[in-house]
Parts: C-alpha cells; sequence; structure tokens
C-alpha cells in the first residue's frame, strides 16, 4: 500500500513513474557532470567508514546514463565526515572503475590532509600532492576551493600565485571550482574579496593568464545572474559549469555545461532532459526538467551544506543502497517534515520507478521515528 500519513502534510499516496529510457553515449550538446554521494559502511565501528562496493555500484550507474563524475567532491562529503585518507581511496578506487568502463572521470584535489592553520606554502604542497594523486589516478584535475587558502591568503596576489604554480604543473586542462560560503562557510571572501565583482576580476585575471591550461570553471554561487556575466567574460575555449542547483535548467538551456549535486539524485531525468537537448528537443528538455527544480531547491535550501542528507536519501529510496546512513552521522542533519517534503517532490519529479520500494522505506523511517 503506497498511501502514507507523512508529518507536515497529512495523507499522500505515493504515485511513481515509469522508467526512462537509459544510453550510457556522451551527450553532444553539453558536458554534464555529476558530483557523487558515498555511501557509509553501516557495520563498520567508525563512522567514517566507506561502503566501497555500494560507492562504486552507483558510480556505475551514473556512467550508465551518460553522465561524468565529478568524486572526492563536496557531495561525497569532502570535509564533512569523509576523511582524506577515505578521499584518497575513493579517487584511487573511482580511477580505475572509470578506466575499467570508459567512463569520463574529474576528482577534487584540495588542501585537506592540513590539519591546522597552514601558510601558503604549505597550502601549495598539499594542493601539488592531490594534484598528483588525481593525474596518477588517471583523473581529470578538479582545483577545490580551499578553506586552508582563504585564511592563509593575504589578498588576491595569493591566490593568483598559488593557482599559478598549479596550473604551470598540471599534465591536462583542469577545471577550477568556486564555491560560495552557502555551500562552505570557511570559503567566505574567496579570491580575496568579500566583494564578489572584486572576487570576480581576480578569477579572470588568473583565467587569462592561464587559458590553455584551464577546461573551465565550476561557479556555485546561486546567482544566476552572476553566472551569465561571467560565462560571457571567459576566454575563448574556457567552460562554464554551472553548480547553481536552483536554476540549471535555464542555465544548461542558454550555454552553461554543467558540474551539479543535484543530478546524483536526478540523474535518470537530467540524462534525459539532456539527450532532448541533444536532439534540439527544448520543449521535452523544459518538460523534465521542471518537476526537478522545486525538489532542488528544497534539498539545497539553507542551511546549503547539509544537502548531501536529501541526496543520500534519496539514493536509499530509490534503490541505489540499502540504508539511509552517512559519513559523520550526517543523515540527522535534515528533520522529519523536511524530508517528508522530499519525498513527495521526489515522487512529482518522476524518481520513483519503484514506488512500492519508496513508499515502504518512507514508513520504515518513520516507524523508527514512532510516526507509524
Amino acid at each position: 500500500m503506497n498511501t502514507l500519513r507523512l508529518p507536515g502534510i497529512g495523507d499522500y499516496r505515493c504515485v511513481g513513474a515509469a522508467p526512462l529510457p537509459a544510453d550510457s553515449a556522451p551527450f553532444r550538446s553539453r558536458v554534464a557532470f555529476a558530483a557523487a554521494h558515498v555511501v557509509a559502511d553501516p557495520f563498520a565501528d567508525s563512522t567514517s567508514a566507506v561502503d566501497w562496493t555500494a560507492t562504486l555500484r552507483f558510480r556505475h550507474h551514473l556512467w550508465s546514463l551518460g553522465l561524468g563524475i565529478a568524486d572526492a567532491m563536496d557531495t561525497a562529503q569532502r570535509g564533512m565526515g569523509l576523511t582524506w585518507d577515505n578521499a584518497r581511496e575513493l579517487i584511487r578506487r573511482s580511477g580505475a572503475e572509470a578506466k575499467a568502463v570508459g567512463g569520463r572521470l574529474a576528482c577534487g584535489a584540495g588542501t585537506d590532509q592540513l590539519t591546522g592553520p597552514a601558510t601558503v606554502a604549505e597550502v601549495l604542497a598539499a594542493y601539488e600532492e592531490q594534484v598528483a594523486l588525481v593525474e596518477e589516478a588517471g583523473a581529470q584535475v578538479i582545483l577545490m576551493a580551499s578553506p586552508a587558502l582563504a585564511v592563509a591568503a593575504k589578498g588576491p596576489e595569493d591566490y593568483l600565485a598559488v593557482y599559478g604554480k598549479l596550473l604551470a604543473q598540471t599534465k591536462e586542462p583542469v577545471i577550477l571550482h568556486w564555491l560560495g560560503p552557502m555551500f562552505a562557510p570557511a570559503l567566505t571572501g574567496y579570491w580575496g574579496s568579500v566583494d564578489l565583482d572584486v572576487a570576480t576580476e581576480t578569477l579572470l585575471e588568473l583565467l587569462r593568464a592561464n587559458a590553455a591550461k584551464v577546461d573551465g570553471i565550476k561557479l556555485s554561487l546561486l546567482d544566476a545572474a552572476r553566472e551569465r556575466a561571467l560565462r560571457a567574460a571567459l576566454p575563448d575555449g574556457v567552460r562554464m559549469y554551472t553548480g547553481d542547483d536552483f536554476n540549471y535548467s535555464d542555465l544548461i538551456a542558454e550555454g552553461s555545461n554543467a558540474l551539479l549535486g543535484i543530478f546524483d539524485p536526478i540523474a535518470p531525468v537530467a540524462s534525459a532532459a539532456l539527450r532532448a537537448l541533444d536532439d534540439g528537443d527544448t520543449a521535452r528538455y523544459a518538460e523534465l526538467f521542471a518537476p526537478t527544480i522545486e525538489l532542488s531547491r528544497l534539498l539545497f535550501a539553507e542551511p546549503t551544506y547539509h544537502y548531501k542528507t536529501g541526496v543520500v536519501f534519496l539514493a536509499w529510496l530509490t534503490g541505489h543502497q540499502d540504508h539511509f546512513l552517512m559519513v559523520g552521522g550526517q543523515q540527522g542533519a535534515r528533520s522529519l517534515p523536511h524530508l517528508a517534503k522530499v519525498f513527495v517532490l521526489a515522487d512529482r519529479a518522476g524518481l520513483f520507478t519503484d514506488p512500492d520500494l519508496a513508499a515502504d522505506r518512507m514508513r520504515q523511517l518513520l516507524s523508527v521515528a514512532g510516526l507509524v
């Protein structure tokens, strides 16, 4: 029986949807990465342990839909439960799987092995260590925004120096990563200024000087107007990868590529929408994405950095993992009424191809809370 009494909503019948066609071929009109989550090991003593089998199985699911994977990023709880040791292992394991199936893979290189205050030189060395690891794994490098650099840098010149040295060393063009403070408060003032116009000019100075070494910039400021302006100002050959989980449908249609956490839970819909865009069927593209927008805005509602809880919740409801536990115990970061709304909007977005399973698991969660 698929009718449940949901907190804050009342009686709701889970309808479900027919599966969408799956195709593993790359998209023709856009480059699209899904930032992928990790699956916790529920039987380990440590809450930081990862279930590698389930984690890698989910990556094969994303590749089977034609999506590239952005791994070891904030969606994988980098800096919020995923230890550096596990991030390093994730990069190695995902690299091996990508080679085996020909899947597109980019991985985050950051500075999270640093455990305390660091100098700019130490930040650079930490970056270099992680860049070498990503390249050794055969993945494209994503230079993640570094909280350590945000503390150590005295101004824009330190950002330009660190990134300039890194770009001079990388073997292949990289993706730069600008994550706003709504995703990580420690990144406030990145690129050397809290004034986003000033910060943008510093970023553009870096891009103009190093365009041949930069594939693109992943922008996650949740500001569509700012993304449009920056996209128009990018040097030739440098891609805009939208990280705007509020406005991705319009931004991709207008010309942005994608590197999105929301593509993890809505992967089948995102794949079908991008194939419609490839075929020039903009009406079908908009139709598929439209019901996912309200869902995404709920998942990424403030505090935005807790969006991973909804992502993993949906992976459980859709059968991609056997439990709703997260590394670092982050499954408790969102309220039951919030998760109930996620359940309803995910159903309306066509994510539940097995509504019996989704309803049963939602009922299990409510039962644990004493609400059934």
